[in-house]
């Protein structure tokens, strides 16, 4: 039987990247995400063109009652969750100073970038638990998909922001709880990643990074994170668990 990863997020963006690169990889996959399944048709359609099977798990992990749901469908299909990947999420309504910022964005923010993904973890990480006390050879993993922003001030992001650095600390409390039941838990913090949520400021980001933004002078693309949580999943960082995983082309190391 083949490994199940549960991706949300997953049929645009970072999180599509991610999906195409485990299903090249061997796994069927659990693809979570807000639009009607209709809309998302041809995405899932692409991803089962490489030969694994596909089912879509609809809903807004804002709010926890879809939870059952979304994990649910999966189990339903195919019986078992091998990997969660918590790669939902979403920027602020308007880039607005921190000064300014709004209750509407923030509950928004907030809701999704850290109460979602936390809360999907719990409910995911227990069945993972309960799992390996009945079968020590069942294998499972949780990747958070993160931020550079988790530690590099955006004032006019400061929910985005701050939603980030929660889910980092969330990373580092599953990562405790879970590694006595042999269950890796990692982060991986992309940085200026090409995205329908940057395509907004791409020519802003261009400019930056031809600038000298980053000392690898590229935007990131989805496929360069996608490979780090292929390797982190695939079991190449046994002993690594609570760890983050830097794809950001540099744009963290401190410079002169």
């Amino acid at each position: 039987m083949a490994a199940v990863a549960l991706i949300t997020g997953g049929t645009r963006g970072i999180g599509l990247g991610i999906a195409r690169r485990l299903a090249e990889d061997g796994y069927d996959l659990a693809v979570n995400g807000v639009r009607e399944e209709a809309d998302v048709a041809d995405i899932l359609e692409g991803l089962r063109d490489t030969g694994r099977r596909v089912v879509y798990s609809q809903g807004d992990v804002s709010d926890l009652e879809t939870h059952g749901e979304i994990v649910g469908q999966a189990m339903e299909t195919f019986g078992q969750i091998n990997v969660l990947v918590n790669n939902a999420g979403v920027a602020p309504l308007v880039r607005a100073d921190v000064l300014q910022m709004t209750e509407e964005s923030w509950e928004r923010v907030i809701g999704i970038n850290l109460k979602g993904n936390v809360f999907l973890a719990q409910r995911v990480a227990n069945y993972f638990v309960e799992q390996r006390r009945n079968d020590p050879d069942f294998k499972a993993c949780l990747v958070n998909i993160n931020s550079v922003s988790a530690t590099m001030v955006s004032v006019n992001r400061a929910e985005y922001c701050i939603s980030k650095a929660g889910l980092a600390m969330a990373t580092q409390l599953f990562a405790v709880r879970l590694g006595a039941e042999d269950i890796p838990v990692y982060e991986v913090r992309p940085g200026v990643i090409r995205s329908d949520m940057t395509a907004g400021v791409e020519e802003k980001y261009d400019r930056l990074i031809a600038d000298g933004l980053c000392p690898q002078p590229r935007w990131g693309e989805p496929e360069d994170v996608a490979k780090a949580v292929s390797s982190l999943v695939g079991g190449d960082f046994p002993y690594s668990s609570g760890q983050v995983f830097m794809v950001d082309g540099g744009l963290t190391i401190h410079r002169l």
